[in-house]
C-alpha cells in the first residue's frame, strides 16, 4: 500500500502527523481510546462508538484481518481511527479481507505511524475532546475550519439514527421466553447471549411506542447499549418509565443502564475521558466478588443521586474510580449495569447477568 500523509488535529490545537489508513478523506468526531489488546473488529463495529474517533492502544492493528462473524453491527460505526503500527496484510486463514480494504470500503479515514501512547496520555490529562483526521487538507487553518463543524458529544442524540428501522427477530420462535429488546444501538452479541439461553427476541426501533411492543406480549424488556448523551433522550426515558409501570422484568446495559437511572430520577453526566477497554475491574456488592469487564462509555450516573434514592440499590462499583457500575430497583424487577457482560472476545466474567435476567423472568 502506498503511504500518503495524514494529519490528526485535536480541539485544543495539538497536532500529530502520520500516514493515511482507510479511505482518503476527512473524518471528525470525539477522540477517545480503547485499551483492549484484541478484538479491534468488534470495537469498530460497536454502534456505541458512533461519532467517535478511536485510538487503539494495542501497538499492532490489522494483522488478523476481518471476518463477518466478529461484527457487532452490519457496518463499522466509528468516526475515525488512530493506530501506531498498521498492517494492510493479514495472516489469519479464515479472514475474508484486510482491515485496510474494510475501512476503505466503508468510508472510514484513519491515521497510523503516530505516538498513540502520547495521544492517550494527552486525553487522560486533558479529557475527551473533538478531533479531525484528514489526508485532504494541507494547512492547520483548513483543518480547524472543518473541525469546527463537528458536533459536541454532550447534548447529542444518536440512538434514533443508528437503531433498526424495522422490528426483527432473533432466536427460536418456539422458545418459552419472549423479550422485547429496545434498540438504542444494540450489539449482535447481546442478542446471541439471550438467544442461547432460550430467549426469543424481538428487536424494536428506539422510538417504538410501548403499546406496540406490548401487543407482542413480551415477558420482559431489554434496554440496549448505544451512543450519545442519555440526558437529552427524553423520548427514551419516557418509554422506560412506561415499561417500569408494567412491572415486568427489565435489564439494561450501558446506555440502557443510564436510561433506567434517568427514569427513576438519577441524573447522568459526561465523564472526563470515559471507560473503554477489556480490563476494567468491577466489584459486585451483592456477592463480594470482583469481575474483569469490557467497557465502552463516556457518560455515567451520578453516584450521590443513586445513594440518596430510596428506590435504588447500587449493586456494582468500578474499582478504579468508585463510579456506579450497576443498580437494581427495590420495588420492581429491574436492574442494569454500566459495562458489557456479552463482551467478545472477552472477558466473560459477567455473563452470569444474562442468567440472572432469565431466572428473574422465570420467577
Amino acid at each position: 500500500m502506498d503511504k500518503h500523509k495524514a494529519t490528526l488535529l485535536l480541539e485544543d490545537g495539538t497536532v500529530f502527523h502520520g500516514t493515511l489508513i482507510g479511505k482518503h478523506g476527512t473524518n471528525g468526531g470525539e477522540i477517545c481510546f480503547n485499551t483492549g489488546m484484541t478484538g479491534y473488529q468488534e470495537i469498530y463495529t460497536d454502534p456505541s462508538y458512533t461519532g467517535q474517533i478511536i485510538v487503539t492502544t494495542t501497538s499492532h492493528i490489522g494483522n488478523y484481518g476481518v471476518i463477518d462473524s466478529e461484527t457487532e453491527s452490519d457496518n463499522p460505526t466509528i468516526g475515525g481511527l488512530v493506530v501506531n503500527s498498521f498492517s494492510d496484510i493479514y495472516s489469519r486463514l479464515d479472514a475474508t479481507q484486510s482491515l485496510q480494504d474494510y475501512l476503505e470500503q466503508h468510508g472510514i479515514t484513519g491515521i497510523a505511524d503516530v505516538d498513540t501512547r502520547k495521544i492517550v496520555r494527552h486525553i487522560r490529562s486533558k479529557g475527551a475532546m473533538n478531533a479531525i483526521i484528514s489526508s485532504e487538507y494541507d494547512t492547520i487553518e483548513e483543518l480547524q475550519k472543518e473541525l469546527e463543524k463537528v458536533p459536541s458529544m454532550e447534548g447529542l442524540e444518536l440512538s434514533s439514527q443508528v437503531c433498526t428501522k424495522e422490528p426483527y427477530f432473533i432466536g427460536e420462535e418456539t422458545a418459552s421466553i419472549k423479550v422485547a429488546c429496545i434498540d438504542y444501538g444494540i450489539k449482535k452479541n447481546i442478542l446471541r447471549n439471550l438467544a442461547s439461553r432460550g430467549v426469543y427476541c424481538k428487536v424494536f426501533p428506539a422510538k417504538t411506542a410501548v403499546s406496540e411492543m406490548e401487543a407482542w406480549q413480551p415477558d420482559a424488556y431489554f434496554l440496549s447499549n448505544g451512543p450519545g448523551d442519555p440526558a437529552v433522550m427524553d423520548y427514551a426515558v419516557d418509554t422506560v418509565k412506561e415499561v417500569l409501570e408494567l412491572n415486568k422484568p427489565v435489564f439494561g446495559i450501558c446506555l440502557g443502564h443510564q436510561l433506567l437511572a434517568e427514569a427513576v430520577g438519577i441524573k447522568t453526566y459526561k465523564m472526563h475521558h470515559g471507560h473503554r477497554g477489556l480490563n476494567h475491574p468491577i466489584k459486585n456488592l451483592i456477592t463480594g466478588m470482583s469481575e474483569i469487564t469490557s467497557q465502552n462509555h463516556g457518560f455515567n450516573v451520578v453516584r450521590e443521586d443513586a445513594e440518596n434514592n430510596p428506590q435504588v440499590e447500587i449493586t456494582h462499583v468500578h474499582l478504579n474510580d468508585n463510579t456506579v457500575a450497576g443498580i437494581k430497583l427495590k420495588d420492581r424487577p429491574a436492574f442494569s449495569v454500566q459495562y458489557h457482560p456479552e463482551s467478545s472476545p472477552g472477558p466473560h466474567d459477567s455473563r452470569y447477568l444474562f442468567d440472572d435476567f432469565v431466572a428473574m423472568i422465570k420467577k
